[in-house]
C-alpha cells in the first residue's frame, strides 16, 4: 500500500489506496487526491479505468472505513479500486525534459515510407493527431522512428500502446536496438520492469491505466485489434494518459469501416500507405467451398479433401503453412488429422503454455504445418508462409482478422507473392469485405505508383 507520506513529488501515475492522516504531507501543486470511484449522474464511474458500466459494480461492507463501499470489477486485477480508495493523479502536464538524439537506426525507408514518416513527423512537431493506415508488412514501425527521435529532441516523454503482450516484448527488442542509449521500459502483466521516469515507455493498453498526463506522444498500435476496439473505457483511459497538449497516433492496417470512409474522404488527419516497401501487391485471398467440414471430420476422421489437397500441394516445396481454425477445442483435433499428412505438424492457442516455443520451431522450419487459432494472427512474421482459413465464414473470422490473416503471406521480398485461401460453407460479408478491403489498396498502390506489376 502506497502512503502518501512517501509521495515527496508530483507522480505520474496513479497511488494506490492511501489513508487521510491529519499529519499527511501536502499533496505536490500539480497533483491532487481523487476519489477512485464514484457516485455521478449516470451512476457510478471508476476514475482509474473510466468504466461507467454498471454491471462492473459492486456493493459490500467494507472492512476499511466502515461502511458501504462499492468497487469496480472492470480493472479489478490490477488492484481494487473503491469508493474509499483515493488516487494521487496529475492535474497538469508532465514537464519536458532534457532534449536529446538517440537514434541509431542505419536502415532505410522507401519513398511511401518516407511520405508516412514525414507526416508522423509534422503531427509530432504541431501536436497534431494523425491516423497512420498502412498495410500489413508495409513497416509501420520504421515508420515511427524519425517521429519518436523528433520527440526525444524536444524533451517529450512517449509512450506506444499496443493491445498483446507478444507485441510490447517484440517492439522493446527492436526499440532498443534502434534507440540503445535511450531508458526504455515494458510494461505488462508479469512484467518485471517498473516505470521510474524512462522516455520511452512500450506497454499494453491496460497498463495505461496507472499513468495521468505523463505522456506528449502516444502511439495506439492496433488500435483495431481486442480489447481496445471493444472496451471502449480504454479510449477514456489513453486520453487521460496523454498531455492535454499532445499528440496521439493510431497505427492500423485494418482500421474501422467509419475509420476507412473518414480517412478516405479526407475527413481525418491521415498517412495511407497501401504497398510494402518491396513494391509487390498484396497477395489476394481465393475462396473455395468446402461444405460441412465439421460433419465430414465426424464422420472420417480426416480432413476435408479440398483442405486434403490444399496441404499436399504445398509440402514438397517445404513452405511453412499457416492454417487457421475458428476454436481451441478444435484445434487439437485438426492438428492430429494434419499429422496424416505430415509428422511436422503442430497446433497453437492463447492457452497454450509452449505457443512461442512453437512459433520458434516453425520459424526455423522444424514444424512444416502450424494449426492455429487467431492468436496468431497479428504480429507474426514467417518467410515464404502459405495461409489457409478453414471455416473462415464462421464469426470469429470478421474483415480486420481475415485481412491481417492474409497479411502474413507474400511479406519478404523474394517470396512476395504467396497463396491465401478462405475455405467456407458460404460466402460470408466479412469475407467479400476483408478481399475488397485488399483489393483497394492494391488498386491505390498502384494508382500512387507504389507497386511495380501487377
Amino acid at each position: 500500500m502506497e502512503q502518501l507520506n512517501e509521495i515527496s513529488k508530483p507522480k505520474s501515475y496513479i497511488g494506490r489506496k492511501v489513508p487521510l492522516l491529519k499529519n499527511q504531507p501536502e499533496v505536490p501543486s500539480t497533483s491532487k487526491i481523487q476519489q477512485a470511484v464514484m457516485k455521478t449522474e449516470k451512476g457510478y464511474k471508476c476514475f482509474r479505468c473510466g468504466n461507467e458500466d454498471q454491471r462492473y459494480f459492486y456493493s459490500h461492507p467494507c472492512a476499511w472505513c466502515h461502511s458501504e463501499c462499492t468497487y469496480c470489477r472492470k480493472c479489478i486485477n490490477m488492484g481494487k479500486m473503491t469508493t474509499c480508495t483515493k488516487l494521487v493523479v496529475n492535474e497538469e502536464d508532465v514537464i519536458l525534459k532534457e532534449p536529446i538524439s538517440a537514434l541509431a537506426w542505419s536502415g532505410e525507408l522507401s519513398p511511401q515510407q518516407k511520405e508516412a514518416s514525414n507526416q508522423v513527423v509534422s503531427a509530432i512537431k504541431n501536436e497534431t493527431n494523425l491516423l497512420l493506415w498502412a498495410v500489413c508488412g508495409a513497416g509501420k514501425t520504421e515508420m515511427l522512428f524519425q517521429g519518436i527521435e523528433t520527440a526525444l529532441q524536444q524533451g517529450k516523454n512517449v509512450c506506444i500502446a499496443t493491445p498483446r503482450v507478444d507485441v510490447v516484448i517484440e517492439l522493446v527488442h527492436r526499440f532498443r536496438q534502434a534507440f540503445p542509449t535511450i531508458s526504455i521500459v515494458a510494461l505488462y502483466g508479469g512484467s518485471e520492469e517498473k516505470w521510474d521516469g524512462h522516455r520511452i515507455v512500450i506497454t499494453t493498453v491496460h497498463q495505461l491505466m496507472s499513468f495521468r498526463r505523463a505522456f506528449h506522444l502516444l502511439v495506439i498500435d492496433e488500435v483495431d485489434a481486442f480489447p481496445y476496439n471493444i472496451e471502449k473505457h480504454l479510449h477514456w483511459v489513453a486520453n487521460e494518459a496523454r498531455t492535454v497538449k499532445g499528440s496521439t497516433i493510431q497505427l492500423t492496417a485494418t482500421p474501422s469501416v467509419k475509420q476507412q470512409q473518414l480517412a478516405l474522404k479526407g475527413k481525418i488527419p491521415n498517412a495511407m500507405v497501401p504497398a510494402r516497401f518491396h513494391r509487390q501487391p498484396l497477395p489476394v485471398p481465393r475462396f473455395q467451398w468446402i461444405g460441412n467440414w465439421r460433419n465430414y471430420m465426424k464422420k472420417h476422421e480426416a480432413l476435408p479433401p479440398a483442405l486434403t489437397n490444399w496441404i499436399t500441394s504445398h509440402l514438397p516445396s517445404k513452405c511453412p503453412i499457416f492454417l487457421f481454425v475458428p476454436t481451441i477445442k478444435e484445434s487439437s483435433l485438426i492438428e492430429e488429422y494434419v499429422r496424416k499428412l505430415t509428422p511436422l505438424t503442430a497446433s497453437v492457442h492463447s492457452e497454450d503454455p509452449e505457443r512461442h516455443e512453437k512459433v520458434a520451431s516453425f520459424r526455423k522450419g522444424e514444424i512444416l504445418v502450424l494449426v492455429t487459432t487467431t492468436i496468431l494472427e497479428r504480429g507474426v512474421t514467417i518467410v515464404n508462409s502459405q495461409i489457409a482459413v478453414l471455416g473462415a465464414d464462421e464469426e470469429i473470422f470478421t474483415e480486420s482478422a481475415l485481412v491481417q490473416i492474409a497479411g502474413r503471406a507474400g511479406r519478404h521480398p523474394q517470396f512476395a507473392k504467396g497463396d491465401v485461401i478462405y475455405f467456407h460453407h458460404g460466402k460470408s460479408e466479412e469475407m467479400v469485405k476483408a478481399r475488397n478491403q485488399i483489393l483497394l489498396m492494391n488498386k491505390l498502390g498502384f494508382e500512387k505508383g507504389w507497386l511495380d506489376s501487377k
